[in-house]
């Protein structure tokens, strides 16, 4: 499939994820319509969205996505999860073009480790919960009227130019003061670097099915908050105080580790960065204060 001949559409293409596909997605040569709001167009106005022309793929990145925000504002996080994928699946039936839906981690405490695309869906925040009602809208979109469909599940996505209340964001910004306080360091969590995730979504652009398939992506590694700390400290030559409450976050989740066997079987997907190299482009990056 040769980019330079597709017109695709992003939604949320001003976000974090959005900015990276873009630029990776010009690189190609391909024509990309941003469906955000800093270019005019808002998901939550069909009316508005419809009025944008024909195109082959839409990547849908627009959400909602600090979870700590979707315990204060609930309601948006539904509308704007919600109400937003079911308005960009209408203009994919209506335009005959094929969506790739970005999801979440939607697997709750998980019953076995790693996590394969079969372990039962569970919410367990406002967030998770908007992310699964937006899969399911996408199931039958796909089963009702053969909008071609693919769903990826990012586990936790990490890269420069995130916003500093994520995690690894948050550890250098603090680190750059000399001082890191953080709540529970036990929990461990699957990152995965940014430019992986990127090439997640060429091979799903690529990849062309009539069946509706699911594929996690991550790094297939845990590491927990503890380790995270000591692996971002090992950029930085100054002593920096670590300090950890020890306060539990509301449905805290242990553990979670992917296996991405799926995606590297049947979409030719593995990340090539360790923590290592992905924390490091991070720590050098200008954007953290």
């Amino acid at each position: 499939m040769e980019f330079n001949n597709l017109k695709l559409a992003v939604t949320g293409s001003g976000g974090f994820v959005g900015t990276h596909l873009v630029s990776r997605l010009h690189g190609l040569g391909s024509e990309v319509i941003e469906i955000d709001r800093q270019k005019g167009f808002d998901i939550l106005n069909f009316e508005q969205i419809n009025t944008i022309g024909s195109f082959d793929i839409l990547i849908h990145l627009a959400a909602k996505t600090f979870v700590p925000d979707s315990y204060e504002n609930p309601r948006d996080f539904y509308l704007t999860n919600i109400l937003g994928t079911l308005n960009v699946l209408e203009l994919c039936r209506l335009r005959n073009a094929r969506m790739i839906y970005a999801s979440s981690y939607i697997y709750g405490i998980p019953l076995y480790l790693p996590i394969d695309e079969s372990h039962p869906v569970r919410g367990f925040n406002p967030y998770s919960g908007s992310k699964i009602a937006g899969e399911q809208i996408c199931e039958r979109y796909h089963h009702d009227h053969g909008v071609k469909m693919t769903i990826l599940r990012p586990f936790n996505i990490y890269g420069p130019n995130q916003n500093t209340k994520f995690l690894i964001p948050s550890i250098i910004a603090q680190a750059k003061k000399r001082k890191v306080t953080l709540k529970d360091p036990t929990p461990k969590r699957d990152l995965v670097y940014v430019d992986d995730v990127m090439e997640a979504y060429i091979k799903a652009i690529r990849y062309e099915s009539n069946s509706l398939n699911i594929f996690n992506i991550g790094s297939g590694e845990s590491y927990s908050v503890k380790a995270i700390v000591d692996e971002v400290l090992k950029n930085f030559d100054q002593d920096i105080k670590v300090l950890f409450t020890d306060e539990k976050r509301t449905n805290e989740i242990p553990d979670t580790k992917a296996d991405i066997t799926k995606a590297h079987e049947i979409l030719g997907w593995s990340p090539a960065f360790s923590l290592s190299a992905g924390i490091k482009n991070c720590a050098e990056a200008e954007n953290y204060s």
